[in-house]
């Protein structure tokens, strides 16, 4: 590829507005791993070893968010203690699989996760209503704390394979099990996942594989580009911000589909 063949110099200038990029991404929404790993892949970067120094690079993009949303998660902090297991579990869970199971099965489904998690998160105010208008005996909050748990596993799981569009997944399975704003579900999407992407990124710096000079710029770059994002997200209206987060879902979808 052509990208392979430039200088190192121009490698970390693509790498680090990449980085800018996906960490602006991961603000707003999620899919920041969609633009930080394909870039990696195309600069000549074997893909696992691509895949791993992305989770790790990638890590900063929601430090801003977790700021930016520290009113929200004040409000929430009892739930989010109460997620920390499943997160945890789970995302040593999806980096055993990454390290030491087969890619190619788990590979051809994350395009229909994504694209599941997108349509689930787009319907998920209606599905709510109902669900809530037809809970007669008061059992609902039950269910949906169980369906919370087993899907935050899940999710985490998904994020510590490979982490495209964790956060699309993440508020997917929130909006479905939780009656809250767009605001503090974005405030717990962004705590929990630094929490997967954390755990995940300090299992893959134990094993190595990492390209080293690719994960020191995309630090940088989504450290940038997560705080542009908080910034942004909070000058928009909710239903604008819900409608970003469905694009950037759909568009993640069919780029990995067309890739897959």
């Amino acid at each position: 590829m052509f990208a392979s063949s430039l200088p190192l110099g121009w490698r970390l200038v693509i790498i680090g507005v990449a980085g800018v990029v996906a960490g602006i991404s991961n603000g707003i929404a999620g899919g920041g791993t969609f633009f930080s790993f394909p870039t990696l892949v195309a600069l000549n970067i074997p893909t696992l070893q691509a895949n791993v120094s992305s989770t790790v690079g990638i890590l900063p993009s929601t430090l801003g968010g977790i700021q930016g949303f520290r009113r929200e998660l004040r409000t929430h902090k009892k739930l989010l203690r109460e997620l920390v297991p499943p997160c945890v579990l789970g995302s040593v869970a999806g980096c055993a699989l990454l390290l030491e199971g087969s890619t190619h099965t788990f590979s051809t489904v994350i395009p229909w996760l994504i694209g599941v998690a997108t349509l689930l998160f787009a319907v998920a105010p209606r599905v709510t209503a109902l669900l809530t208008s037809m809970d007669r005996g008061g059992s609902g909050s039950s269910v949906h704390r169980r369906s919370l748990f087993v899907g935050i596993f899940i999710a985490s799981a998904y994020g510590g394979y490979f982490g495209a569009g964790l956060g699309i997944v993440l508020l997917a399975v929130m909006a479905l099990t939780l009656p809250y704003e767009i605001y503090d579900l974005q405030g717990l999407r962004n705590a929990l996942s630094m929490i997967i992407n954390g755990v995940a990124a300090i299992i893959f710096i134990v094993r190595g594989h990492l390209a080293l000079d690719a994960v020191y710029v995309l630090l940088v770059g989504t450290l940038i580009g997560g705080w542009l994002g908080t910034l942004l997200i909070r000058r928009l209206s909710p239903k604008l911000v819900r409608a970003l987060v469905i694009a950037v879902g759909v568009g993640t979808t069919i780029k990995l589909a067309l890739g897959s």
